[in-house]
Parts: C-alpha cells; sequence; structure tokens
C-alpha cells in the first residue's frame, strides 16, 4: 500500500517540481541547515536558549533514529525494493526507517516553535516540504516520515526537559 502512495506522488512529477524538491531534500541532508540555525541562534543572546535546545534535540534524534533505530529496523528503502523509478538524487546508502531528514527538521522546527510561534510555524512548512520531497524522491516511504516526526516530537520534548533541568541547577533550585 505504501508503495502506491508512493507511485501515486511520481505522478506528480514536473521539471520545475524536480528543481524545488530537490533543492529541499538537499537542504535537509545531514541536517545542516538546522545545525547552520542553531548555531546562529546560539551567536545571538536572545535566541542562545533556542539554538542549545534545537542541538541538543537534534543530537537526540541522530542518536536514536540514525544510529540505534536506522541500524536496529534495517528497512530497505523504495528505490531498493522497486527499482522501476528513476531517481533524481544519488542513492541514499543508509536504511529507510525513520526519516532522517524529517526527524531533524521536526525536532529542530519543534523546538523553534516552542520558543519563537511566528519563526517555528514557517520552519515546520519547511520541514513539511523537506519531508514531502523525500516521498516524492521515492527515498522514504510514508510510514519513515510519520516515524521521523514521531521521534522528533520526543526528542524535542526531551531537549527542553533537559535545558529546564540544566536552567534550575544553574539557578540553584531543586528539580
Amino acid at each position: 500500500m505504501e508503495l502506491d502512495v508512493l507511485h501515486m506522488i511520481q505522478g506528480l512529477h514536473r521539471d520545475w517540481l524536480n528543481t524545488i524538491m530537490i533543492f529541499f531534500t538537499t537542504l535537509g541532508n545531514g541536517g545542516l541547515c538546522w545545525v547552520v540555525l542553531s548555531i546562529v541562534l546560539i551567536c545571538i543572546r536572545r535566541t542562545r536558549k533556542c539554538g542549545l535546545t534545537m542541538l541538543l534535540g537534534m543530537l537526540f534524534t541522530f542518536l536514536l533514529g540514525n544510529v540505534f533505530l536506522k541500524n536496529l529496523i534495517a528497512r530497505p528503502r523504495p528505490c531498493m525494493v522497486d527499482r522501476s523509478v528513476t531517481l533524481l538524487i544519488p542513492f541514499p546508502r543508509e536504511y529507510s526507517f525513520p526519516s532522517g531528514h524529517s526527524a531533524n527538521g521536526f525536532t529542530a522546527a519543534f523546538i523553534l516553535f516552542g520558543y519563537f510561534h511566528r519563526a517555528g510555524i514557517l520552519a515546520l512548512g519547511v520541514a513539511g516540504v523537506i519531508a514531502f520531497s523525500r516521498l516524492y524522491l521515492f527515498v522514504h516511504y510514508p510510514t519513515d516520515i510519520l516515524g521521523g516526526i514521531c521521534i522528533a516530537l520526543a526528542d524535542a520534548c526531551l531537549a527542553f526537559l533537559c535545558i529546564r533541568l540544566w536552567d534550575r541547577r544553574a539557578r540553584g533550585e531543586s528539580a
């Protein structure tokens, strides 16, 4: 059934849309755009805590998603299962579940939303387009994306909790 959804999405392909989807998927490679945003936020005093929380959340996401779950579940990507679709990007080497692009993007976006709602809404939109690009480019199943979003929510909450506990300890309060 998931392959049917992906094949339906393949029907949306247009040259101009291919370019946009490749751009957004590249933007999400390795979570680099989110890491850069975090570093920029850390450099600004007013947004420092948000940037630190984002980096911590994405570290959790990398460890849980990319290091642990991808290798534990070892789900082949759709482009490995159905080789009839010509890929527009290089063949990904890692396993499929969960989507690292989705997990990183949504972790950063959820955290940004927690600190700055308007910027967070924009970040959630960008994370959503990056996630959709992974379906469009036939390198993830829909459940990979949903799994990445669930991991992102859990990791964002854990990062908020860790920063909150760290803040309390720094102020000398008991947890």
